[in-house]
């Protein structure tokens, strides 16, 4: 690896910047290979160089290098056995990035894509989301290469069993609680926690989030990421003297999220217009029928083509192209990483766009981002406005903890108060440090601000 040399103590805002800038170098050469968590990393340092200059004790201590360095990285293999008795092999991985305010927090994510990479983007990024929520949760995230799309229900449990088999020495209600993610929802779920049980000989229900409601789960959580990033759109539209009433908006993907992305939308008085899959995406002009949809995706696991040709003349599938092509209010991209880029922003300022809303995780590519918000449009970065799953994820912790259960109004209750508070820290973080109403560095210096001070108070660990 090559030389860097050493850095110099800061003292002024530039000599930050610079600072942080020569760190950005460190953590590509350090980290090769890995452009998700490279951008993960560029996302948020560029944006610390005001917190950092008027509280210099956040450089003395090393502090940024050992936030930008996993507390522990496992990687590991997960042999499983096919519905035709063939042995296959998949990674597996847990990066468990920060426990300064909590023990580790973050979602499992079956999908081919996995890689150390992208696991540690994740859980950067979820070091933050997670500090926004102010409810005592570190950052963490894992995963594996394996694809249950397509598998039976007796290939995935056995994966998820031989994947547990490993993953169970290194999680606990205390140390690690992981949740769903992309490729990981109920039955993916029940299956590691059985496994978990299994092996442990232990019902703690604290060590897994996304739970079936029958057994430790929490009302709301299914429907938590996407209510709380429609929350999270009202609120920057308020900021501007608007509301969602009336609005239209399009919404990337067709899984967890987009649906009650969807769902809240509609309830707001908003109407969704799309909906999408890696096939192509579908234009319902009356709006997303939310039966049919569900019927489509979570019953019959098929593609959004169906949902076209079962809808009616409102309804048109577009093989391949982008959903960010369709006119509207409101972009909610809710599928993956990087799905909205320069091109598509374009197009959205291009036919009006007001806001656009990050339901996945960092799924607008930094060019993007740049470009809406210098034409004006409100932009909520994931880690602030797709918060809303994990905040619930904490709550379902807190239940488990006192062994009862609360009702769905007192669970959306809560997660409305959060979203709100999110909202303006974000908003007044950024006023305070000379950048109205840019949720990015309002949600990147508040995020900080907690785990660095936690951090500090804790010593050189």
């Amino acid at each position: 690896m090559p030389a860097v040399p050493e850095r110099a103590p800061v003292t002024t805002r530039s000599e930050t910047q610079s600072t942080l800038d020569h760190l950005l170098t460190e953590i590509e050469l350090r980290n090769p290979a890995q452009p998700e968590f490279h951008q993960a990393a560029h996302e948020v340092l560029e944006t610390l160089a005001p917190v950092v200059a008027a509280r210099p004790e956040y450089a003395e201590p090393g502090l940024i290098e050992r936030l930008v360095e996993p507390e522990r990285q496992v990687m590991f293999r997960v042999p499983w056995q096919d519905d035709q008795g063939r042995v296959r092999v998949n990674r597996g991985f847990r990066v468990e990035f920060n426990s300064a305010l909590g023990p580790y927090k973050g979602g499992l994510r079956f999908h081919p894509s996995v890689n150390l990479g992208v696991i540690k983007f994740l859980g950067f990024e979820q070091i933050f989301k997670n500090a926004l929520t102010g409810l005592g949760i570190g950052g963490g995230k894992g995963g594996s290469d394996f694809d249950p799309h397509g598998r039976s229900d007796a290939e995935v449990m056995r994966f998820c069993q031989s994947f547990m088999t490993e993953l169970y020495r290194h999680i606990g209600e205390h140390t690690d609680v992981p949740a769903g993610d992309i490729g990981v929802g109920g039955r993916e779920i029940g299956y590691l926690f059985g496994q978990y049980r299994r092996i442990t000989n232990r019902w703690e229900s604290g060590v897994l989030t996304g739970k079936g409601q029958g057994w430790g789960g929490s009302l709301i959580r299914p429907e938590a990421t996407g209510y709380g990033n429609v929350l999270f759109a009202a609120a920057m539209l308020r900021e501007r003297g608007e509301d969602l009433e009336g609005q239209t908006a399009v919404v990337s993907g067709s899984g967890n999220v987009a649906i009650y992305t969807i769902e809240k939308l509609t309830a707001l008085g908003a109407n969704a217009v799309t909906c999408s899959d890696s096939s192509g995406y579908v234009v319902d002009e009356k709006g997303i029928d939310l039966d049919l949809l569900k019927q489509i995706k979570e019953v019959e696991r098929g593609r959004v083509d169906a949902y076209a040709e079962r809808r009616g003349a409102s309804a048109r599938f577009v093989p391949g192209g982008s959903v960010w092509d369709v006119p509207a209010d409101l972009a909610l991209p809710s599928a993956t990483q990087n799905e909205l880029d320069e091109n598509a922003a374009a197009t959205l300022v291009r036919n009006g766009v007001k806001a656009v809303s990050e339901g996945a995780n960092m799924p607008t590519t930094p060019e993007a981002v740049h470009l809406l918000q210098k034409a004006g449009v409100a932009f909520g970065p994931g880690k602030a406005a797709n918060a809303g799953g994990v905040a619930v994820s904490a709550l379902e912790m807190a239940q488990n903890h006192a062994r009862t259960s609360w009702t769905a109004a007192r669970v959306e209750e809560e997660l409305a108060d959060i979203m709100t508070s999110i909202h303006t820290t974000c908003h007044e973080t950024a006023e305070r440090y000379d950048a109205p109403g840019d949720y990015v560095t309002g949600a990147n210096i508040a995020g900080f601000e907690r785990v660095a001070d936690a951090m500090l108070a804790q010593g050189v660990i």
